[in-house]
């Protein structure tokens, strides 16, 4: 059940990695602009292609958004020192 996380579990065991497993545009955008993810990932067996395509555009141009989601952004990478 829920194997379509795997492919973001093992991209964030890579260092300055912040991986997002998405599911919709709004999943897309929110990960880059709250979590400053810099990965996106999909699980082929949820979403279409036209859906896939969709999310990649809203992550990609989203931007980080700081403030209030920085200090949680630091935290998590603290924990890779």
């Amino acid at each position: 059940m829920w194997k379509w996380y795997g492919i973001g579990i093992a991209a964030n065991k890579i260092s300055g990695v912040r991986a997002a497993t998405v599911h919709d545009v709004t999943s897309a955008h929110l990960a880059r602009e709250h979590n400053n993810a810099n990965i996106i990932c999909f699980g082929e067996r949820l979403i279409g292609p036209e859906i896939a395509r969709e999310s990649l555009v809203a992550f990609l141009n989203a931007e980080f958004q700081g403030g209030r989601h920085a200090e949680r952004v630091q935290k998590i990478s603290d924990l890779e020192s």
